[in-house]
């Protein structure tokens, strides 16, 4: 497996916070991300980058002192465990996706001849697994209740998720089958091919993009196959300033039909991409 791949991701999978009420449940959508975590080596390091540059706050969660909950506007949106120098593994973020059952997706991730790397592991709030793709990109599925507040996920989309791949075709396949897409059963994603590129939707919104061009042998990370995680930002200039401020790289940068985006490395090597956020229509 390769460096992109934090075996320990499950650790940061969507824990509840203390205050979540037993039983709660939130409904990501068959198939759908519902969470990302970060597998870092300091939480304190972790969240005075993170909370300058995003603006985040953290509370505690039920795993202990190493883990921690992002809180934007007072709302979940990413799970922080500190666990890469004591596993010796590389700092990175993970998506994770909801599925019916973690034990039948890890099957079907098996049976495709792609890694369940770690689990199912069992949490107090659902069951996790951490596996990496045909051409080891790497992503977790999750079954569970979600942190209390989760909603703001899909009511404002603070996260957007692209899969960098060798071809999106073949990967739209592959996530298919494992997530159950387009299965013809209510509350299901649904994919279609748009300019060029897999176009993954939840309940009408694009939840993720699947691009071709990645090449699996390249030296640079960034253009090996991977998920690459999207913050929603109000100003992207702003969060490239505090990030370099603290130590971070500014990767590459530029402007899409979507507007502004700039790619960006923490200083502990975990990379993640803040967006201009879509502001919604009068």
């Amino acid at each position: 497996m390769t460096d992109q791949q934090p075996v320990t991701g499950a650790q940061g999978a969507p824990a509840e916070p203390e205050d979540t009420p037993h039983g709660a449940t939130w409904n990501a959508g068959r198939g759908a991300p519902c969470w990302v975590s970060l597998t870092a080596r300091d939480l304190q390091a972790a969240e005075k980058f993170y909370g300058s540059v995003l603006g985040w706050e953290f509370r505690s969660t039920t795993l202990g002192d190493h883990f921690a909950v992002a809180l934007s506007d007072g709302k979940p949106v990413a799970g922080i465990g500190a666990v890469a120098a004591d596993m010796q593994i590389a700092v990175g973020w993970t998506p994770y996706f909801a599925v019916d059952q973690v034990d039948q997706a890890a099957g079907r991730i098996r049976e495709r001849s792609a890694t369940v790397a770690l689990g199912p592991v069992a949490f107090a709030s659902g069951r996790a697994a951490v596996a990496a793709d045909r051409d080891n990109a790497v992503f977790g599925v999750w079954d569970g209740r979600l942190p209390n507040g989760w909603e703001t996920w899909h009511d404002e989309g603070p996260v957007v998720l692209r899969l960098r791949t060798r071809d999106a075709f073949e990967a739209a396949i592959f996530y298919g089958g494992v997530l159950e897409w387009a299965d013809g059963r209510p509350g299901g994603a649904l994919v279609a091919y748009e300019n060029d590129e897999v176009v993954v939707r939840s309940r009408g919104e694009i939840v993720a993009r699947l691009s071709s061009g990645a090449v699996e042998a390249a030296p640079d990370p960034r253009i090996r196959p991977h998920w690459e995680v999207q913050f929603a930002v109000a100003d992207v200039p702003s969060c490239v300033g505090a990030a370099r401020a603290l130590g971070g790289t500014l990767l590459d940068s530029g402007t899409t039909g979507a507007g502004e985006y700039a790619e960006l490395r923490d200083p502990d090597g975990g990379r993640f991409t803040v967006v201009a956020r879509v502001r919604p229509r009068d």
